[in-house]
């Protein structure tokens, strides 16, 4: 092996130096410039001991006066934003015929903004939950996720990660949620397209810009004012909500950590009363559609979100039919 692990070296397209930290197969090393940890091809990098003999030494500047410095305009300063993004990079072994094979895929989130985001990430196979992570992802930086098996890629993987801002902003958005559902043939695509490129990684963008608000319409009241009737401004009511969801799960174990030692009857009653909680958030959020994950079982749990349902003045339809990521365990609200 021609690099080992804390070897100093030189990237050849940036002539920035840096250290080896990680070997991880035999043509690819992880390496860590400035504080950021990248991927690196071997034959992208080498040792720094030409550059130290060949690079010219400083030359002494001569004295300028202040009478004989030329002004100049201040350079416009130029935008770094450039997103949020999802990032994969394969890791490879070979295999008994001395083939390249993708064995785990490293995940990483990457943040092209200035500003610092609160993020929520899971990693859902084929709706079931595999990896949960809660962290801050900083401005201009990579972070970390975890590894995932390529074999289990097979299983209609979708990463969802929901964002806020680490310093709130009236007008923006209070949360943002967003995902990435991955095919088998477009993964395959990826990879071959990276091996012909002889590039490291690919990724995906989450989003570019974090959301405004929705500001809502407003409506002139005044003539019912000027009319003697009193009016109140509701419209603030809203911002002391708490966020609302898009997807409720009231799996039991997913409430709360003690529910072996519940009864049928609590488990019940503490599911229904999360669905109530998320089903009148969606209603005051003004909710296109809420998806209620109540899972299959002997259909009690179902049975009753129908009935309650079925006398909500809000609610324009709802179905229980086959969803590709929730099989027959959730049921679609449709609101008016």
């Amino acid at each position: 092996m021609k690099y080992q692990v804390g070897d100093k070296i030189v990237v050849l397209h940036t002539d920035e130096e840096g250290t080896v930290v990680d070997i991880m197969n035999d043509k690819m090393v992880m390496i860590e410039v400035r504080g950021v940890r990248f991927p690196a091809y071997m034959d992208q990098i080498d040792f720094p001991y030409f550059k130290m003999f060949t690079q010219k030494k400083p030359v002494e500047k001569k004295k300028i006066y202040v009478d004989n410095i030329r002004k100049e305009k201040p350079a416009p300063k130029q935008k770094t934003g450039s997103g949020v993004w999802i990032s994969f990079i394969p890791v490879f072994s070979k295999d008994v015929f001395d083939d390249d094979v993708v064995e785990k895929l490293k995940v990483y989130l990457i943040n092209h903004n200035d500003e610092d985001y609160q993020f929520h990430y899971k990693l859902l196979f084929a709706g079931d939950e595999h990896f949960e992570l809660k962290n801050l992802a900083r401005g201009n930086s990579d972070f970390y996720l975890h590894d995932v098996d390529f074999d289990d890629l097979s299983d209609n993987p979708k990463f969802s990660v929901e964002f806020s801002l680490d310093r709130p902003d009236k007008k923006k958005a209070l949360y943002f949620e967003t995902s990435l559902k991955l095919k088998g043939k477009q993964l395959f695509k990826k990879i071959e397209e990276i091996q012909v490129k002889n590039e490291p990684s690919f990724a995906w963008e989450l989003f570019s810009v974090y959301p405004d608000k929705v500001e809502e319409e407003k409506v002139d009241l005044s003539k019912l004012g000027n009319a003697g009737f009193r009016v109140y401004d509701a419209s603030r009511v809203r911002e002391h909500l708490a966020p609302a969801r898009s997807v409720v799960d009231l799996h039991i174990e997913k409430l709360t950590d003690n529910w072996k030692k519940m009864s049928p009857f609590e488990m019940m009653e503490m599911q229904l009363n999360e669905f109530e909680k998320y089903y009148q958030l969606a209603v005051d959020h003004r909710q296109p559609e809420l998806i209620v994950i109540h899972g299959v079982g002997e259909g009690r749990l179902r049975d009753e979100i129908h009935e309650i349902l079925r006398l909500k003045k809000e609610v324009k339809s709802f179905v229980n039919q086959f969803h590709p990521l929730y099989g027959y365990g959730a049921t679609e609200i449709y609101f008016k």
